[in-house]
């Protein structure tokens, strides 16, 4: 829902009723992750996209039927029996998609919950979307850190979900769970969609460098909150980052390590060192050792530069488990040579870890396309890295 929350709260606070489709879970090659959305506005404009154009046109019809009836649908979409072209995903998954009326009256919550979610603030939303009483499904839990608003219909069943949710969006988690009618935890018969808005996992860069600007603006249109840092006041300027959330002039190794200290970096943090020199790099990665497990680091280099930067982490204490983490030189082989392609090649990189790919060429592969993200700590590369 983050892609469109802008454009539904303008039509909430106009007073106009609107039709919201999510995506609530998917199965095999599912073209968009659970927590895709779309929009029907009262103007028969549509806003987002569930599937890249698959079945859009189907949605966009039982968008209409909702906004007229008022009766949310739960409606699944894979590969048509008959005619893969027909209303169906062509590339084999299947999309089970949520269809609910968007007012005021409706979802009173929603002013709040767009207010949280434009001005990141980290905030879940809980859904009902199937129940076998259908009076309840439609209703909304609001989850945050402080406190829970609004009501799935009784409070057993709010106590239960709004434990989990609340685990759930610590964890950026978005996926549907299964309770009993009550709320019963290993029951059956209500579903819920936990859409979670955590704060955006951060994009450390350090170095003020042309690399730098090239990869900041990659981590925004990513939707990382991009930091970069330098102890050089004349380089570190608005004028040559302006596509950044954060400049701070400061020593990369002070400044990483007190934002440690204040909880402000977690697993999904990145850590991108491009400044290659030593007296940056050493106590900046030594601090960065200190991450979360599966918290990226990454420095750049060339091959001479990784085999003195890390006999000298090892000189300051640096263990072979330490040396591991360190993606170095950083990105895949994409056989990159200007900043920009530079920048492509470290997102990869980035990308390929989050999700589970080998940053190899699908066309050499079987199997399936899109990948579970898992740990980067569970991950065992087939082969050696590369460099860029």
């Amino acid at each position: 829902m983050r892609e469109v929350i802008a454009a539904l709260a303008d039509r909430w606070e106009a007073g106009e009723t609107s039709a919201l489709a999510t995506v609530v879970r998917t199965y095999r090659s599912a073209p968009r992750p659970a927590g895709a959305a779309m929009l029907r506005l009262a103007d028969q404009s549509v806003v987002g996209s569930i599937s890249g154009g698959c079945v859009e046109g189907a949605v966009y019809d039982l968008c209409a039927d909702v906004i007229g009836t008022g009766t949310p649908v739960l409606q699944t979409y894979g590969v048509s029996d008959d005619d893969a072209f027909a209303v169906g995903l062509t590339c084999g998954g299947i999309l089970d998609v949520f269809v609910e009326r968007v007012s005021k009256q409706g979802f009173p919550e929603l002013g709040g919950v767009a207010d949280d979610i434009l001005n990141e603030r980290p905030v879940a939303v809980v859904t009902v979307t199937a129940h076998p009483e259908p009076t309840r499904v439609g209703r909304h839990l609001i989850i945050r850190p402080d406190g829970v608003e609004g009501s799935l219909g009784s409070s057993r069943a709010d106590e239960a979900v709004a434990d989990d949710a609340l685990g759930m969006l610590e964890l950026g988690s978005t996926a549907t769970r299964t309770y009993g009618p009550d709320g019963e935890r290993l029951g059956e018969g209500m579903h819920v969609f936990v859409s979670s808005f955590a704060l955006r996992p951060r994009m450390l860069v350090f170095g003020a460098i042309d690399f730098a600007s090239a990869l900041a603006r990659q981590g925004r249109s990513l939707g990382y909150h991009v930091t970069v840092c330098d102890a050089r006041p004349l380089f570190t300027t608005p004028a040559r980052f302006p596509d950044v959330d954060e400049l701070v002039v400061d020593w990369p190794h002070r400044y990483l390590s007190a934002e440690l200290a204040e909880g402000r970096i977690d697993s999904r943090s990145m850590c991108c060192v491009l400044t290659h020199d030593p007296k940056f790099d050493v106590p900046l990665l030594m601090a960065a050792f200190d991450l979360p497990r599966d918290a990226y680091i990454g420095a750049m280099g060339s091959r001479r530069t990784h085999e003195d930067r890390q006999a000298r982490l090892r000189a300051m204490g640096a263990t072979d488990a330490d040396l591991d983490r360190m993606h170095s030189p950083i990105g895949l082989d994409l056989g990159a040579r200007t900043p920009e392609e530079t920048a492509v090649s470290i997102v990869a990189e980035i990308i390929s870890i989050r999700r589970g790919g080998m940053g190899i060429n699908l066309a050499r592969t079987e199997g399936r396309i899109h990948h579970d993200a898992i740990a980067e700590s569970d991950r065992r590369p087939a082969r050696p890295k590369a460099s860029r």
